[in-house]
């Protein structure tokens, strides 16, 4: 069973995926700053590197395409001097929107292996070590709609989805091995990934540092499930216990159906661009 008192964070060794910009970077700076030993994968190695400059050589970044297994080997090779690690964040992810009938398959496909094939590859790239030391823990960085689906974000709803599938099979896996699995499930949180996207009625934007909290927390207290905010764990799944059509009179009167399509297309511009282009490179 995974221990029930672990190491203080300054104790130990982790791995940010995606730790660039938004909650990854929040999650880098927090953690970093509290003494612990944090490696950063990102593709944009140039900022990941910014991020980790102040905190000297208790932080180093390395590029990572968590979509591919070699590019893992390649990341752990380069910062193996922060090793071993105790902790791997898979924060990494993209979000581009859009009817899944107009979505080109190469932005399909993006999705998919950024935001689940990503977290796969990376626990079974780390969490060997981590079953070989009888210790460890995998934070996995899913979404609200990996729990509810809305509309004009099938694709990213269905790798989420996944995401949270991942985690719970995982987190019974290596549970025997002393390693502990979290899936973390943020509502709209003010990055660019969520540029444009009006909030729920009733449920306000919450903060890449809000999110990185209650990563943290979870570091310090290990838990199966947590949400940001916190309360809206109890409401999500108290409302997926509803009949179907007392669930979409709900999400229709929060305006919850309506989270992603009514996403302002003007404000979304720059992260679109940048995400859609990724799927081409």
């Amino acid at each position: 069973m995974p221990a029930s008192t672990p190491a203080p964070i300054a104790e130990r060794s982790i791995i940010v995926t995606g730790g660039a910009r938004g909650i990854g970077r929040c999650v880098v700076e927090r953690l970093a700053r509290r003494g612990a030993r944090v490696a950063v994968g990102d593709v944009d190695l140039d900022l990941a590197a910014e991020v980790v400059a102040p905190f000297g050589d208790r932080a180093a970044a390395a590029s990572l395409d968590v979509t591919d297994p070699d590019s893992w080997q390649e990341f752990l090779r380069a910062v193996d001097h922060l090793g071993p690690f105790d902790v791997l964040v898979n924060n990494a992810g993209i979000m581009p929107l859009g009817s899944v009938l107009k979505e080109p398959d190469r932005v399909t496909r993006a999705i998919i292996d950024v935001n689940l094939l990503g977290p796969i590859h990376g626990t079974k790239a780390v969490a060997p070590g981590m079953v070989e030391r009888g210790r460890g823990h995998v934070v996995n960085v899913a979404s609200a709609v990996g729990r509810i689906a809305v509309p004009d974000g099938a694709t990213y709803s269905a790798s989420k989805h996944g995401v949270v599938g991942f985690s719970e099979a995982t987190r019974q896996e290596l549970e025997p091995h002393g390693v502990d699995v979290t899936v973390v499930l943020p509502t709209v949180v003010q990055t660019e990934l969520a540029a444009g996207v009006p909030p729920t009625r009733g449920v306000r934007p919450v903060t890449p540092e809000e999110v990185a909290e209650v990563i943290e927390s979870a570091l310090e207290r290990p838990r199966a499930e947590l949400w940001v905010p916190r309360w809206s764990q109890g409401l999500s799944k108290s409302t997926l216990a509803l009949p179907r059509f007392v669930q979409r009179a709900l999400a229709k009167a929060t305006r919850a159906d309506a989270v992603l399509s009514a996403a302002d297309s003007a404000a979304r511009a720059a992260y679109e661009d940048r995400a859609r282009r990724s799927a081409r490179d």
